[in-house]
């Protein structure tokens, strides 16, 4: 007899899946209150083991998503928004004895296949796989927005369905599933009408967890279990100089390459507009307007070029950035980042300076999303984009343990401005900030005179790192190269148990950035 392939199959997320989830989440919910793709991201990137979707004949139809907490904030009053960290989990804690279940959305078109079922079943195997005490969640109570007059107070409209006066289809499938109710979460999750933004606290005790003082956080969705303990990482600080042909510059970001590689580095950063020295090839002074548009016709050259360099040296390169003509003709300033797999993406510059703006008529670009990497999830940020909290938490968020920052300053304000703000960066997001810049001078190219730059590889102020918070640094206005090693695991027990845990410590209960869908990509493969 031959064998077919099955049709419902429930598996873990993967990042590939979020665009899709995000399109089943906006179908369920609306667009409005649909998680975005950045969310599921986040979500898969903060503990993948967590996350799963049914697909049926390969066509993603249901997705569930959990974090583990401590169960002291499992167990009290809480709103979805903190404990969920905005939708991206990023609260998730390897150390907490709890399964918290953020969602479970199923296609209306397929609740017949018992998905939701299959989800809670997944949900108790992972609990006790990892050992945990338990599994909690906010449960909906759809039923109750109907009868609010008749019961002003969500206790008394849940008493009346436990004593089976009246039936709430969402609690009695919970409570069939073996779920304790606790209690009422009040505005719980606002947003839910249906519920009154309530919610009820449900409970499921694992009969296999161990005694809780033998309990430990081995293998529980921890990051230094799937990533590499320590991440090398390089900076250039580049030096702009006139040229006579594309293969003096392609040789001069070479051999940075092949130090960086020598080094084993895993990564090498650098800076912002650093191809604009490929203008200094034309000896006649071009206009801003034409200067900006010559740079622009390098772009396939130069990503095929370091593209092979990525591969053939086995580094990931966070190439600076390249102006570049997009689709209906605007020009944008592009970081491409080529990993050693031979994959490209790309991010944006989303604020271009006034400077920019004025001479090169620069555009704004779209999104900040984060990117994969075999050393974990990272972010660039463009100069100017550093400069702006919002970019580097939406990216932290996501997952991102490190953040790249190629930069162009003309002089040390400018620097300091870029340095400063970094570093607020690596403090308020506990992660990691590697800055790389220009240096030099390109007499003949407009707005590309003098430059300066001190590069470095920056880290929160915590005990586990350096006691000024830079890993590395370079000499002012010197072309050199540094490199660092950078514990993944530290900036993991750091963001945990550090002196202070500022990404953990946010008050979702009194402000939030909600990121819009973008206009265009900001981040695609190649």
């Amino acid at each position: 007899m031959d064998s077919t392939r099955p049709k419902l199959v429930i598996r873990n997320s993967e990042t590939r899946d979020a665009a899709a989830i995000a399109r089943l989440s906006a179908k369920v919910y609306g667009r409005a209150e649909g998680y975005s793709a950045a969310q599921i991201r986040g979500q898969i990137n903060n503990f993948p083991e967590g996350q799963f979707v049914a697909e049926y004949e390969g066509q993603i139809v249901g997705f569930c998503a959990t974090l583990i907490v401590p169960e002291a904030a499992a167990l009290a009053d809480h709103r979805w928004a903190a404990i969920s960290g905005g939708g991206f989990a990023t609260p998730h804690d390897p150390d907490g004895d709890i399964l918290y279940g953020m969602e479970v959305c199923v296609d209306p078109e397929y609740r017949r296949l018992r998905i939701g079922q299959r989800f809670y079943r997944k949900r108790q195997e992972l609990c006790q796989s990892l050992e945990l005490q338990g599994i909690a969640f906010g449960g909906r109570m759809p039923g109750y927005a109907r009868r609010r007059r008749q019961f002003p107070e969500p206790e008394a409209y849940l008493a009346a369905v436990l004593d089976k006066q009246l039936r709430d289809p969402v609690i009695n499938f919970q409570v069939n599933q073996g779920y304790q109710v606790k209690g009422i979460l009040h505005d719980y999750l606002p947003s839910d009408r249906e519920s009154g933004g309530h919610a009820v606290l449900m409970l499921w005790e694992n009969p296999l967890a161990p005694p809780r003082e033998k309990a430990n956080a081995r293998h529980r969705g921890s990051a230094p279990d799937r990533l590499p303990a320590s991440v090398r990482v390089a900076t250039v600080q580049f030096q702009m100089r006139g040229i006579d042909r594309i293969e003096q510059f392609e040789e001069q970001v070479e051999y940075f390459v092949d130090v960086a590689a020598d080094y084993a580095a895993d990564f090498v950063v650098f800076p912002e507009l650093y191809t604009l020295e490929l203008l200094s090839i034309d000896k006649n002074k071009l206009p801003p307007e034409k200067a900006i548009l010559k740079i622009a016709d390098y772009t396939d050259r130069y990503l095929a070029f370091m593209e092979k360099l990525a591969v053939g040296y086995n580094i990931n390169i966070v190439g600076g950035s390249h102006p570049t003509r997009v689709e209906g003709g605007d020009i944008r300033n592009i970081a491409y980042v080529f990993l050693r797999d031979g994959s490209v993406h790309r991010q944006e510059k989303l604020h271009p300076t006034p400077s920019e703006r004025r001479w090169w008529n620069i555009k704004g670009g779209y999104g900040a999303d984060a990117i994969n990497t075999d050393c974990g999830p990272i972010g660039v940020m463009i100069c100017y984009d550093s400069e702006f909290p919002e970019l580097a938490r939406h990216l932290v968020n996501q997952g991102a343990m490190m953040l790249f920052v190629p930069f162009c300053t003309d002089e040390r304000r400018g620097y300091l401005r870029v340095r400063y703000c970094c570093h607020a960066r690596a403090v308020e997001n506990q992660c990691y900030v590697i800055t790389s810049g220009v240096v030099g001078n390109l007499p003949n190219v407009e707005n590309m005179d003098i430059h300066y730059a001190e590069s470095a590889i920056l880290t929160p102020s915590d005990f586990a790192f350096a006691r000024d918070g830079v890993a590395a640094d370079t000499a002012a206005n010197t072309e050199t190269i540094a490199i660092a090693d950078l514990s993944l695991a530290d900036l993991l027990t750091s963001r945990q148990s550090g002196a202070v845990q500022n990404l953990r410590d946010r008050r979702f209960d009194l402000y939030r950035v909600d990121w819009k869908d973008p206009a265009a990509p900001g981040i695609g493969s190649r």
